[in-house]
């Protein structure tokens, strides 16, 4: 086998933690894997298997979020990838007005392809789809907690109806039932929904053999759209087609020295849970908006705990995590934007002075935070390494004078002692 001298595959990620999601992912299977912050510059060549470009695009506005996609398309199709990823959350996070539509309407047109699927399920972390409807866990989408998220509410667990209210190409569905019989059914299936005018197709899956079984049957589209899990099963067609050599030591990392700090802006149930099991018996700082609206130092006030605790060799954490009803009572007295971006930029404040205090170590929970404190701290590259939780893997800044150790972690992931895990896996 020869091992290919440019990229095959290139990931386009709305979100930063699901980005090294996806990343995680494909490391697993082998390929070498560098995931970048935002699209590098014209002519930036990094040699990798897979690419993952990382944007901050999930709730912004469809129209931006549809130019960012389309600029890392480019940087990625300049550096020879053969076949492409749109990654976005396992729960489908994304309002009536878009993203996801949006972006696999434009990623397709700049392709000039004319079908993908649409595949967010996660087995492993409990995502599954059946009969185009999404559960987490043993619920439904809109039972399981993301009915309250405070900027992407999913009140409506039937993927083909929320996918056809963002899109003017029509939505169609692969049944489990299809999927069952194998790659060769699937594609039929494939074809006759193009036949009917279909572009866009929920694919049900409800366990990682689904997802390898989708890989191959999708081995030839030019544009894959999902979670992470539809990673799965396609680094095994590009061994097949003699491209890609398995890595076995794609995520080894250097051991990184420093203070650790952890972060967390996330509001979701999971979040909530991890924590609740750190406060109990560890320091922690609380980041309260309401505060941070009326001009108070709590930036400063959260800096000198850290500092404090440092000198006794103490990880603290540092949250604005709060339960849906105090999310919802600080937007309403703050408005939604507002509310999300004093906390963002708090965060990014705090990890910036503590980088500063000698923090080397970030666990951050939160995808609008991770994305927040990783451009704070100036990252622009990260390797990826081992998996900590299903969907989380440690990873470190490539490229700068001083490596920093990082766990990007979506607020639904992980179990309730995450933060204990990925301080000892970095």
């Amino acid at each position: 086998m020869t091992q290919a001298a440019q990229a095959l595959l290139g990931c386009i990620a709305d979100d930063f933690t699901g980005a090294t999601d996806l990343a995680n992912m494909l490391v697993r299977g082998g390929m070498r894997t560098v995931q970048t912050i935002g699209v590098p510059a014209a002519g930036t060549q990094i040699e990798a298997d897979a690419l993952v470009v990382a944007l901050k695009s999930r709730t912004i506005a469809a129209k931006d979020a549809v130019r960012q996609s389309l600029d890392a398309l480019e940087w990625l199709r300049a550096q020879g990838c053969r076949q492409f990823i749109f990654k976005y959350c396992s729960t489908f996070d994304s309002t009536d007005d878009g993203n996801i539509g949006p972006v696999a309407d434009a990623l397709l047109d700049a392709l000039k392809d004319d079908f993908t699927i649409a595949c967010p399920a996660f087995p492993e972390n409990g995502r599954t789809i059946f009969r185009g409807y999404l559960f987490v866990g043993d619920v439904l989408l809109n039972e399981s907690g993301m009915e309250n998220h405070p900027l992407t509410p999913m009140t409506d667990p039937n993927l083909v109806r929320v996918l056809q209210r963002q899109t003017k190409s029509k939505v169609g569905l692969i049944r489990y039932d299809t999927i069952a019989q194998g790659a060769d059914a699937i594609r039929a299936r494939i074809g006759e929904l193009k036949r009917d005018g279909v572009r866009l197709a929920i694919a049900d899956a409800v366990s990682d053999a689904d997802l390898y079984v989708l890989g191959d049957a999708c081995r030839d589209l030019a544009l894959i759209t999902g979670g992470s899990g539809i990673a799965l099963g396609l680094p095994q067609n590009f061994r097949a087609a003699n491209l890609l050599a398995h890595a076995e030591h794609a995520a080894d990392l250097p051991k990184i020295e420093g203070r650790a700090v952890v972060l967390a802006g996330s509001a979701s149930k999971a979040t909530n849970a991890q924590v609740a099991q750190w406060r109990a018996s560890k320091p922690s700082f609380r980041i309260d908006p309401m505060a941070l609206s009326r001009g108070e130092p709590v930036v400063q006030n959260a800096v000198e705990f850290a500092r404090a605790h440092f000198a006794k060799d103490e990880t603290v954490l540092i949250y604005a995590t709060s339960s849906p009803d105090e999310v919802k009572a600080v937007q309403k007295e703050l408005g939604v934007e507002k509310a999300g971006q004093l906390v963002e930029e708090a965060l990014a404040s705090i990890a910036r002075a503590l980088r500063d205090e000698g923090a080397r170590k970030f666990v951050v929970a939160g995808g609008e935070t991770s994305g927040a404190v990783v451009q704070a701290l100036g990252v622009q590259t990260l390797r990826i390494g081992p998996q900590i939780d299903p969907g989380v893997p440690a990873t470190q800044s490539a490229g700068a004078d001083e490596a920093i150790a990082l766990a990007l972690k979506s607020g639904n992931f992980g179990t309730a002692d995450f933060f204990d895990k990925a301080l000892k896996a970095l």
